[in-house]
This record gives C-alpha cells, structure tokens and sequence, in this order.
C-alpha cells in the first residue's frame, strides 16, 4: 500500500513517454542511494562523536598547556 504522494509521483511518471520513465527512474535511483549514504555517515558520525569531542577537548587542553607540537605531516 503506497501513501497518496507516492501514488500521484506513480501516476506522473507513467504519463511520460518510456524513455523519460527510464531517466527519472535512474535519477531515482542516484537520489536514494545519495539518502543512504548520507544516513549511513550520519549514523557512523553519531556514533564517534563523542571520541571526537573528547580528542578536541584533549588538543585544546595540550595547547592550553604548552604540551603540543606542530603536526609533521611526512609522518602521517
């Protein structure tokens, strides 16, 4: 059972000619896996981010205490 909106977006898209059908239906497609993915990092964001506030936290401690050093990034 589809809701109204989803039924009237049906009915839109059946009135177009078959190709077009093919080019919003693959538009579709690209949008809905654009939506995954950005649920997916939004929900493995949600999960660290309390690692990254406490490394923030800890780096702004380290500079508040003269204990930091310049990043070298030839070693990353």
């Amino acid at each position: 059972m589809s809701s109204p909106t989803i039924s009237t977006i049906i009915k839109m898209v059946e009135s177009l000619p078959d190709e077009l059908q093919e080019r919003v239906a693959e538009h579709l497609r690209e949008f809905i896996a654009d939506l995954e993915d950005e649920a997916r990092w939004e929900s493995s964001f949600k999960k660290t981010q309390n690692n990254l506030i406490a490394a923030a936290q800890c780096a702004k401690q380290e500079i508040a205490e003269c204990q930091s050093v310049p990043m070298d990034y030839e070693q990353l």
